[in-house]
């Protein structure tokens, strides 16, 4: 639910005193468990300059004593570390937001016909979808947002980008591959069926005003467009799995997949996200944000406008042969070249090829009667 820019920090803990003795072992064991759920499903790697410590704070309800520590979830054998807690307002205020829209056309063959193999070819598949949204070039305000640059470009020193201030980004991925790899993408693989995702998604970040950095709004979104399609074929995987098991078998034809609403946060400058399936309502949303944030939103205030064009997924399953007739050969042929869109090019690399083969035979013979005579 937190769009990209605002990510878990820690977790709290509030106890009676005959309870605080097990708090911090027990915090200790629960921010462990929390970052492994996080990492789990992420499509995106860790920076060197990412943060991996994570706050754990204990309350006693009744001293009000709060006890606060950290600890670094890379290293398993981490120990705890003392950290100051301090009370601020107006924290939440002083973001910008990024906005940016992306349409997928994703195209993902799968090797066998089982709910398992599916899941992990969807996310073999989304990882290198994910890895050309990280290396594509990020323009916010019509700029390219790169290197250690202010967000704004000409601004002025000591001025601050103002509250609630959105910024337009658009994400530009390059499908060209480098020459010496041209040749090793041309792969026949024998598949059984594909997963296609096609739509516009609606992609949200935030960045707070204390000096931004153009790297640094260009990576919080980009981490929000890989997060929210994970999340949503996630959800697409779950629902495979329940029809397998239901004996319904996959969906052939598009299936909408949940749309993205947000719900500004009360005394704030920010909004949170949920998941709005084809058959629910804001009135849903509101209630499934009351029980989980304990905060009654107002049905006008959830935002459903923003993907008018749904996101649609679907499992297609080709015919299983044997025989190589000149109609498989064909299908083959064709599912090659959805692979690698290059096809052509390599059809006159390999025809050149056979030519100057050609050529060098008919050199050599002639050269071998010339000196023959």
């Amino acid at each position: 639910m937190l769009p990209g820019g605002l990510c878990v920090l820690g977790l709290f803990l509030v106890t009676p005193p005959e309870l605080s003795k097990d708090a911090q072992n027990t915090l200790k064991r629960l921010i462990f468990a929390v970052d492994k759920y996080i990492t789990k499903g992420r499509l995106w790697d860790l920076l060197e300059e990412d943060v991996t410590d994570l706050v754990t704070l204990h309350i006693c309800s009744k001293t009000k004593k709060a006890v606060c520590r950290t600890f670094d979830v890379k290293d398993p054998k981490s120990s705890a570390k003392p950290a100051d807690w301090k009370y601020q307002t107006g924290v939440s205020s002083s973001w910008a937001m990024l906005t940016c829209s992306v349409e997928l056309n994703l195209q993902i063959p799968v090797t066998e016909s089982s709910s398992d193999n599916t899941d992990k070819c969807m996310k073999d598949g989304l990882r290198r979808w994910a890895k050309q949204i990280e290396a594509g070039h990020c323009l916010i305000n019509g700029r390219q947002a790169s290197g250690d640059s202010d967000l704004i470009s000409g601004q002025k020193k000591n001025t601050k980008i103002t509250q609630h201030q959105t910024l337009p980004a658009r994400i530009l991925v390059s499908h060209e591959q480098p020459e010496e790899d041209q040749r090793s993408s041309a792969v026949v693989q024998k598949c059984c069926g594909s997963v296609s995702v096609r739509g516009v998604v609606h992609c949200r970040a935030y960045i707070h005003n204390n000096k931004p950095k153009a790297r640094h709004a260009a990576q919080a979104i980009k981490r929000d467009i890989i997060n929210t399609v994970s999340c949503r074929m996630e959800m697409f995987l779950e629902d495979l799995l329940i029809n397998e098991g239901s004996h319904k078998g996959p969906c052939s034809w598009p299936q909408a997949l949940p749309r993205r609403v947000f719900s500004p946060v009360p005394g704030s400058g920010l909004s949170v996200c949920d998941y709005m399936f084809p058959d629910e309502s804001t009135a849903d949303v509101a209630e499934r944000l009351k029980e989980m944030l304990d905060w009654e939103p107002l049905e006008e205030d959830i935002d459903n406008s923003l993907e008018k064009s749904q996101l649609f997924s679907s499992v297609s399953e080709w015919e299983k042969t044997d025989s190589r007739s000149d109609d498989s050969i064909k299908h083959m042929t064709s599912q090659v070249q959805v692979q690698n869109p290059k096809g052509h090019k390599a059809h006159q690399y390999y025809v050149g090829m056979a030519v100057a083969a050609a050529i060098a035979l008919l050199a050599t013979a002639t050269s071998l009667l010339y000196f023959s005579e």
